[in-house]
């Protein structure tokens, strides 16, 4: 039936027309591209019979399918796309022609409503049928045969026209199975059965597109979240509601307390929080002001919020993540692969033995050709792959949207399902163990000296508030006091900053101007010592010509990075510094966060080095934000981009990206992993149990038609509804 079908949700495909043969194309002509909407492509069996038809056609280059969205993506030299509308026609489909080539303007298919009522007289029809065949003792009575008849018309002639289809371009099918075996039950008087037989999979399937609807719907509530409608600053000056497609990039938005963010843009004026869990999987809202940054779909909390829109419907963060899982799902995992792969040899080999069973009966065991036919057609049902083909995609789909809901973005099923295999995991020190940006860890007053703490630091701070080093910027942001004049201030490059503070001359800098006003005695050098072995860099605060203080900065470790990794070690992953950081820095993050291996000093091609060596002990991912990390995130088995809310590049390059600066999202994700592996498991497993069972009962003579499609109907369920418990 023609709302879904259950072998073939999440698969995605993007080919040359003309694979494996020389495409006919026009290389004079500018290549185009236009999108349909295929109501009835829903299948791998509607995607080979239009690539059939397609590869052929003169001027076609590119096919690119979405089963998902049902669109078909044409790349092409043709000055009118009719002729590929024709020949989809000649199949008995309708394309509808999109306007724009781009995801944005797919939009969602047409849906259509469940036939409950058509089905539910079909039911009643093929129950009749069999009651009736009961009180009769006769399965091919008229009375019998013409409710199975209404049974048949009223719930199976889509599939048996999808059986056909198959049939006319050779290609075997779950359709085609049924089809087989209604026709042939119903050719040795086994009306009932027919009938029964042809219902059960043609609610299955309804059921079933409905639960697959859920899994895609969850993917579009994504996009769902951005509102329709934008209060957009007018030429007048007015605020004036504006479709959030009409909205401009630059164009100046407001957000009331309350409502979601229309579009990507930066706050121009006025604070508030911003919910944005829908982005980042942050738990709590986030301080917003005037330079921060905002995401389409998230939800302004108290203040008002004026921001500069950068960019336009279709291409928002929310947009791109939607649209990143969309193509995902076309990276099918290794168990996917797997069971494509042994669909397509399993099908024939099964049709091979059930007309060895229907041959081999009456001519070796005696059997009448009623019994051994039936048998046959019995083995047929229960050997259709549908639980075992569609086992995998929904499992995979749900996975990659429970991840994106929680703000991990992964790029594909593969990545998915080898996350739970890491053994290692190499992390970059600065911008991801770390904050990536000095604060201010100590302030250490000379004995020799009558200076306080708070002193100390005022004076520092009102020294560097006239300096843009970003030493200078972590101290002053440590002071919340007051600030004293400076008088005759200067900058001393390479050496740090100088002034007069009440009358006194002062020095803030490193070793050489200490040096160089003569303030350095054994007790500087000793203090300096000590926190430069902790992985600090030391700034001394001279009075004249005598140190009276050193202060320290550091990349401190984000609070989050020790959650992260003694969850990790519970999960047995051990992790990996790699920095280009000096060894003592290193050492001195390592020890505070307890990871036994670290290196620094690192090149971006010694850090590739170190993952390959990883790599030889075992599955490795790599952590990093940086391009310096580029090459070993290339070389790892997952590269995960830190922060990537923040990077328009991170989604593009980043096997996996966490949406938000919290490592705490690696062992999540490697614990979703591994229940999507177990996930996967089971259904195999179970669906692989229920064949062989019946494979079982058949060649006893126990299973019937409609047991047999009965047990095979409620596997897939049971395997769809066991997938879908990963978007929980």
């Amino acid at each position: 039936m023609s709302e879904s079908c259950p072998q073939c949700q999440g698969d995605r495909h993007a080919a040359p027309a003309g694979a494996g043969r020389a495409p006919s194309v026009d290389a004079s002509r500018p290549l185009r591209e236009s999108l349909f909407r295929i109501e009835q492509m829903d299948c791998p069996t509607e995607e080979r019979l239009l690539r059939k038809a397609l590869e052929s056609l003169h001027g076609v280059h590119t096919l690119s399918f979405d089963l998902i969205q049902r669109t078909l993506k044409v790349g092409h030299v043709l000055d009118d796309p009719q002729p590929i509308m024709a020949a989809i026609a000649g199949l008995n489909m309708s394309p509808v022609l999109l306007e724009d080539g781009s995801p944005a303007a797919a939009g969602e298919p047409a849906t259509q409503r469940p036939p409950w009522i058509r089905m539910g007289l079909a039911g009643l029809c093929a129950i009749g049928a069999e009651a009736w065949a009961y009180a009769s003792g006769s399965d091919d009575s008229l009375p019998v045969v013409a409710i199975a008849l209404a049974a048949i018309l009223l719930g199976g002639i889509p599939t048996l026209r999808k059986g056909w289809l198959a049939l006319r371009h050779f290609t075997l099918n779950i359709n085609l199975l049924m089809t087989v075996a209604v026709i042939g039950a119903a050719l040795i008087g086994q009306w009932p059965e027919a009938a029964m037989v042809l219902w059960l999979f043609g609610l299955a399937e309804m059921i079933e597109a409905l639960s697959l609807t859920h899994a895609r719907n969850a993917i579009r509530s994504l996009t769902a979240l951005a509102p329709e409608q934008g209060l957009v600053k007018q030429g007048d000056g007015a605020w004036r509601e504006s479709p959030a497609r009409l909205i401009p990039v630059g164009a100046e938005v407001r957000a009331r307390p309350g409502e979601r963010i229309v579009l990507d843009g930066i706050v121009l004026r006025g604070a508030s929080s911003v919910d944005q869990s829908a982005i980042t999987g942050e738990s709590m809202p986030v301080d917003k002001q005037a330079g921060d940054t905002l995401y389409a779909g998230t939800i302004n909390q108290e203040g008002v919020l004026e921001y500069r829109v950068t960019a336009s419907a279709g291409h928002s963060m929310l947009d791109r993540i939607a649209q990143t899982i969309q193509e995902a799902q076309g990276k099918r995992a290794p168990t996917q692969r797997f069971i494509d792969q042994f669909a397509r040899i399993y099908t024939p080999a099964v049709f091979a033995v059930a007309l060895v069973v229907a041959f081999s009966g009456p001519l070796a065991f005696g059997m009448t050709w009623l019994d051994s036919i039936y048998r046959a057609l019995v083995l047929l049902v229960i050997a259709c792959p549908c639980a075992l083909v569609i086992s995998t995609p929904v499992t995979v789909v749900s996975g990659l949207t429970a991840a994106a809901k929680r703000g991990i973005l992964i790029k594909g099923g593969l990545y998915l399902e080898q996350g739970r295999r890491l053994r290692w995991l190499a992390l970059d020190k600065t911008g991801t163990l770390t904050h990536g940006k000095p604060v201010l860890t100590d302030v250490v007053p000379l004995a020799a000296t009558p200076m306080t703490t708070a002193l100390a630091l005022q004076l520092a701070a009102s020294l560097d508030a006239l300096s843009s080093h970003p030493i200078a910027h972590a101290i002053v942001s440590a002071h919340h006091g007051e600030l004293l004049p400076v008088t005759d201030f200067a900058s001393r490059p390479g050496l740090g900053v100088t002034g007069r503070i009440a009358g006194k001359a002062y020095g803030l800098g490193n070793l050489r101007l200490a040096h160089e006003l003569g303030a350095v005695d054994a007790m500087l050098e000793t203090t300096m010592k000590t926190l430069e072995r902790q992985g600090k860099t030391t700034v001394i605060l001279c009075e004249e010509s005598v140190a009276v203080a050193v202060l320290a900065v550091a990349d401190t470790a984000r609070e989050t990075s020790r959650a992260a990794l003694a969850d990790l070690r519970r999960l047995n992953v051990e992790p990996v510094m790699l920095s280009g950081d000096n060894a003592d820095t290193v050492r001195a993050v390592a020890d505070d966060l307890g990871i036994e291996h670290a290196r620094g000093e690192l090149l971006p091609q010694d850090k590739l080095v170190a993952v390959e060596e990883l790599a030889m002990k075992g599955p490795v991912g790599m952590v990093g934000d940086g391009v310096n990390d580029a090459p070993a995130l290339a070389r790892a088995d997952i590269g995960f981009a830190m922060g990537a809310a923040g990077a328009d590049t991170a989604i593009e390059t980043a096997d996996v990206a966490l949406m938000h600066d919290d490592l705490r999202k690696l062992p999540e994700f490697i614990r979703l992993s591994r229940r999507t592996g177990s996930v996967l498991r089971q259904n195999i497993a179970f669906a692989l149990a229920v064949k062989f069972a019946f494979f079982a009962l058949t060649f006893t003579g126990d299973a019937t038609l409609w047991m047999a499609v009965f047990a095979d109907a409620g596997a897939s369920l049971l395997v769809v509804f066991n997938g879908l418990r990963l978007l929980r």
